[in-house]
């Protein structure tokens, strides 16, 4: 595996451990919050439930996260190969710059799915 590769899924990973991380951490939050707010919430104000509020917060980390984790592989993959074909033949640039940006969004898909998640249960 090319250093440039290797780099790149280090990245990958460590965005991913970090979405995981943080969505861990407001889980840990949330299951803390009911009994905060029981104590200062108004009367009549309808709580959800903690421990499906959760399990979102869980699957709205691990879809970022992996999402993430999957187009740093990708984008490792594709780039090195687009940087070898740019390089025997430069007007090809257009079109593996495309190839990249495809790779790229898969990271955009799972913020996109974390984001609806996370509006569901708000």
């Amino acid at each position: 595996m090319k250093y440039t590769t290797r780099i790149a899924v280090l990245w990958a990973a460590a965005v991913a451990v970090f979405a995981v991380a943080v969505g861990a951490g407001a889980t840990v939050l949330l299951l803390t919050a009911p009994a905060r707010a029981a104590a200062g919430a108004a009367a009549g104000a309808a709580q959800a439930d903690p421990r499906v509020m959760g399990w979102a917060f869980l699957g709205a980390a691990l879809s970022t996260g992996l999402a993430a984790l999957a187009a740093g592989y990708a984008v490792a993959r594709v780039g090195s190969a687009a940087v070898g074909a740019v390089a025997e033949k430069p007007e090809l640039f257009g079109r593996v710059l495309v190839l990249v940006g495809l790779a790229e969004g898969i990271a955009i898909y799972g913020l996109i799915v974390s984001i609806l998640i996370l509006n569901r249960i708000a």
